[in-house]
């Protein structure tokens, strides 16, 4: 018999495990991928030489801010140091007193006891604490007057030498808060310098040549708002002179009428060529934060020792020789007058002149003549 055909239909085997695994393997890869791509910070592009001039700028004057505030601490460290050395030795001399006195009690408490009289006055002056006996009046009834008047110096004695100990503390406290002070802003200006340093290092020598070139022109542009000043000065000199001279001539004859300055507007301008010839011979030495000469000066400390040349005393912070003196407008500097910068008054010079100064600039340069317009003025003083 022939075998009859089967009518079920062949099972298709489907291969599956395979491709899930390589579904899966494909997912992971495309997740991580995704992943590696999110979280990747981006490349942060070059800075322009535009930008590193003004972040190599805003680093100087950072660091003159900085240096400004070490000078402020250093002097009251100085101040304060002083202090504390004078309140020391008031304390000392206050304890010698004292155990004068002591000495001076012990002796009468001696006396009695080779008089054989030791108790109770004895127990009062040979006592850690005679405190307690103050208020026995039977026992003081029973002192003489110099005993009575050994006894209140004592008292008087414990209690000021108690209160310059107090005094002496808290004068310590305050010089090592401004040590802290002094050691916190001295790692500021470092930290700037080394940050500024550390962007013109990166530079190439064409990027450190378009440098220089923008602040040729940066100089430049400084320089013919210095000229116009010059013109502006000169204009308005012209001017008050010949106004000067009109009026004397429509006075009457033999009126004695002074056409020439004030006796202070000459002793000012004997007093500023004094200052300004100290600050032209400190033009070429280095530029030193917290310096204050003779061989390198920062800006505060040359301005401060070229008035002193002259017999005027400054306070040593750029914030105190602010307040000293008289203020000016821009349009009517004279010679010798300080001229501020910044809006945090970081910065000083001292007015030479047609729109010029001489000051000590930043951290690498030197001594110089500038351009009052280099950097945004503050405001200006005449200091006497």
């Amino acid at each position: 018999m022939l075998a009859l055909a089967s009518h079920r239909k062949p099972r298709t085997r489907v291969r599956t495990t395979p491709a899930v695994g390589l579904t899966t393997a494909a997912l992971a890869s495309v997740t991580l991928l995704s992943t590696q791509s999110a979280t990747a910070a981006p490349a942060e592009p070059k800075p322009s030489i535009e930008e590193v001039q003004k972040k190599v700028d805003d680093l100087y004057r950072q660091a003159g801010t900085a240096t400004q505030q070490y000078n402020e601490a250093k002097t009251a460290s100085a101040e304060q140091r002083s202090e504390v050395d004078g309140l020391l030795e008031a304390a000392a001399k206050r304890a010698d007193k004292l155990n004068e006195t002591r000495r001076e009690l012990g002796n009468y408490a001696a006396a009695q006891y080779r008089s054989g009289s030791i108790a109770p006055t004895a127990t009062f002056f040979l006592a850690d604490d005679p405190q307690s006996y103050f208020d026995q009046d039977q026992l003081m009834a029973r002192m003489t007057s110099r005993q009575q008047k050994a006894v209140a110096d004592f008292r008087t004695q414990q209690k000021e030498a108690a209160a310059k100990r107090v005094e002496a503390t808290k004068s310590l406290e305050t010089l090592t808060e401004s040590q802290a002070t002094l050691r916190t802003s001295k790692q500021q200006v470092q930290t700037k310098l080394t940050e500024a340093r550390s962007l013109l290092s990166k530079l190439t020598a064409e990027e450190k040549a378009r440098l220089a070139e923008l602040e040729r022109k940066k100089e430049a542009e400084a320089e013919r708002k210095a000229e116009e000043l010059a013109r502006q000065q000169a204009a308005a000199k012209e001017e008050a002179e010949q106004a000067a001279k009109d009026e004397a001539a429509r006075e009457e004859p033999g009126t004695g009428t002074e056409t020439g300055g004030t006796g202070s507007d000459s002793g000012y301008a004997t007093k500023a060529e004094k200052v300004l010839a100290f600050a032209a011979a400190q033009i070429g030495k280095p530029y030193v934060w917290g310096a204050t000469g003779p061989s390198s000066y920062d800006c505060s400390g040359l301005t401060q020792a070229a008035w002193k040349d002259a017999g005027v005393d400054l306070p040593r912070t750029t914030w105190d020789q602010v307040e000293v003196g008289t203020r000016v407008a821009t349009a009517d500097l004279q010679p010798g007058d300080l001229v501020f910068f910044y809006d945090d008054i970081s910065h000083v010079g001292i007015y030479k002149g047609d729109g010029m100064m001489i000051h000590a600039p930043k951290p690498g340069a030197n001594v110089r003549e500038e351009s009052i317009y280099y950097m945004p003025i503050y405001g200006s003083v005449r200091p006497a």
